[in-house]
């Protein structure tokens, strides 16, 4: 399957995404044509950055929210928990988890941001103009579950990692400890028995983070910015970006928390089923965190996004601008009003 649609479609007119690239192009020069293997590769790279650098950042308060998941009566609350992982493993503790992290997100980012562009484009090209109009919140939900589906077999194995050096002390210490005793433990499946419950997490979650950006920055260049996006500065174009990844972070957070707390405990309790995870939290284990999550969550997506647009800028990709109605399409329905 050819993905390069910079030569498969050199005109334009075979994707409704790439003929609005071409027309943003006539007033900036890019550094590549949209579609094309180049543009596909920086943001692969952008998507390393946003996630690998964010969620090494707040580490600190991940440490802590997996263990108010797995453990809240020894961690009933934000700053009890911050307190009693400070005072059993001083501040050294709250980065634990850091390395596994940072690879891990970095190999989620490259597949998530990457494939996300993949089949958005690809899908749309199958849609036609209209209907990528038409559908496009749908458009925005299959291409990111698509793309989600392939990053969570990439994070995976180092989340697994991650979550048992966080919750439970004294198992290790290093990524370079935990690998080869988890494969001693449980072999190559303890990498990938968190997996289906991290799709149920991480899908619903990307799928919101996709669609609720997308349409979140459409609705604030239409109702809030007060000129087009053509005439914004690109420092103001990222701010926009920024505000509308807040918002879809804060619906991100709570569509996927549940399932952030079977990830968790599941980890942390060797040989368990998510069923049985599930199970021992409950219903208000379920929701344990959240508070904190929407916090790290909201701000870490706005953070992805404000990086993931600023590598477009900085490497000059092309950046199509938010959908308006074709004009075939426009036609269409004023006819069908006329009669």
């Amino acid at each position: 399957m050819n993905f390069d649609l910079s030569k498969k479609h050199p005109n334009g007119l075979g994707n409704p995404f790439l003929k609005r690239s071409l027309m943003a192009a006539s007033t900036e020069e890019h550094s590549c044509e949209f579609g094309s293997s180049k543009f596909y590769a920086l943001c692969g790279f952008g998507g390393i950055l946003s996630c690998g650098l964010t969620h090494t950042a707040v580490v600190p308060l991940d440490v802590v929210k997996c263990r108010i998941q797995v453990d809240p009566i020894k961690y009933p609350g934000i700053m009890k928990g911050f307190m009693v992982t400070t005072r059993e493993g001083g501040i050294r503790a709250l980065g634990k988890g850091w390395a596994p992290t940072l690879i891990g997100y970095s190999m989620q980012g490259l597949c998530k941001f990457g494939f996300y562009e993949v089949f958005k484009i690809f899908y749309s090209g199958l849609l036609g103009e209209e209907n990528t109009y038409l559908w496009r919140t749908s458009l925005y939900l299959a291409a990111s579950a698509s793309a989600e589906f392939f990053a969570d077999i990439a994070l995976a194995p180092m989340e697994a990692v991650k979550v048992r050096i966080q919750t439970q002390p004294g198992w290790a210490n290093t990524l370079r400890e935990g690998v080869p005793k988890l494969m001693q433990e449980e072999g190559v499946w303890g990498l990938y028995k968190g997996i289906a419950p991290l799709w149920m997490r991480q899908i619903p979650y990307t799928m919101m983070k996709f669609a609720a950006f997308e349409r979140t920055v459409e609705f604030l260049y239409r109702y809030v910015v007060p000129k087009p996006r053509s005439d914004c500065s690109k420092p103001e174009q990222l701010v926009v970006t920024f505000a509308a990844g807040y918002i879809a972070g804060v619906f991100c957070a709570i569509v996927s928390h549940p399932a952030d707390s079977v990830v968790s405990k599941l980890n942390s309790d060797k040989g368990s089923t998510a069923m049985q995870a599930a199970k021992k939290l409950g219903m208000r284990g379920l929701w344990k965190g959240l508070g904190l999550r929407i916090i790290m969550i909201g701000t870490l997506t706005a953070l992805q996004w404000f990086i993931y647009d600023s590598v477009k800028v900085y490497f000059r990709l092309p950046r199509p601008p938010p959908p308006t109605m074709p004009e075939s399409l426009r036609r269409k329905l004023e006819a069908k009003k006329a009669k």
